[in-house]
């Protein structure tokens, strides 16, 4: 149990060495560039933070209940514990944003004191995020979003519950990476109109159980030319034979698992009522 009074600080000779270190493997991976970090945080502040995590029904949550997204969201504060806005206060900070600076080789990256579209992020039992690229520039701030952190607060997380971090190619035609969402893992990668990620098929954790993430973007005044693009919300994209009408679907996965004299009653019965 960890001490709310005894405040944790990012080392910072010691995430400049790590930033520093692992700047090539960042730069070179595919399908763009990330970096997966177990055990970021000292154990006891990964426990703390997992201790103040909130059930779905412990404060009022964002919900995004759509064909692209069931996942529950917060970022105000004043709904979180007081030892997770300290640790918040920490991944917003000078030593932090230096590390990114030192593992990615942006410049210039600032941190966001509003949130906007982080904080605390779960996933109950059927949720999913279908694979996107993200919103490119701070409604508030007006600057372009460069990079996404996320901190996975899971512990004994099994393959078969899914939910993992898909990394897709820019051309949509193969997932090159999954990431299981462990306890404790940090995942750091670039964002642009093509960094196409996402955790798209339905959680199959047991019921009660939830995926839990903190997130984090990283912004800049500007960016490489060949980035630059106009401003645009999230872009969801289509996997390989998947379609997003609620109808679509349907088919898409009724077709996959049941016989098609079950599929012919199901749309006789869908006709009938109307």
């Amino acid at each position: 149990m960890i001490n709310h009074s005894s405040f944790f600080y990012f080392d910072d000779k010691r995430l400049l060495s790590l930033g520093e270190g692992a700047s090539q493997s960042y730069s070179a991976a595919e399908p763009f560039p990330h970096i997966v970090m177990d055990n970021f945080l000292p154990e006891e502040v990964a426990e703390g933070l997992l201790q103040e995590f909130p059930t779905p029904t412990q404060i009022k949550w964002y919900t995004f209940k759509n064909v692209e997204e069931i996942k529950l969201a917060c970022n105000d504060e004043s709904q979180m514990g007081p030892f997770t806005r300290h640790v918040i206060s920490q991944f917003n900070s000078s030593v932090f944003v230096t590390f990114l600076e030192k593992l990615t080789g942006i410049p210039g990256i600032v941190a966001d004191p509003h949130l906007e579209g982080g904080g605390l992020h779960q996933i109950k039992r059927t949720g999913y995020l279908k694979v996107h690229a993200d919103f490119n520039r701070h409604s508030r701030l007006n600057l372009d979003r460069r990079l996404n952190v996320l901190l996975y607060l899971n512990k004994d997380w099994k393959d078969e519950y899914g939910g993992h971090f898909q990394l897709w190619n820019k051309e949509m035609t193969r997932c090159e990476t999954k990431v299981a969402p462990l306890f404790n893992r940090l995942v750091v990668f670039s964002t642009s109109d093509y960094s196409f990620h996402g955790h798209p098929d339905p959680l199959n954790c047991p019921e009660g159980m939830t995926r839990k993430s903190l997130a984090f973007y990283y912004y800049s005044n500007g960016r490489p030319s060949e980035e630059v693009s106009n401003h645009h919300d999230t872009l969801f994209k289509k996997r390989p034979g998947e379609t997003f009408d609620s109808e679509g679907k349907l088919k898409t996965v009724v077709k996959r698992v049941t016989p098609p004299i079950v599929i012919d009653l199901f749309r006789a019965i869908r006709r009938n009522s109307g």
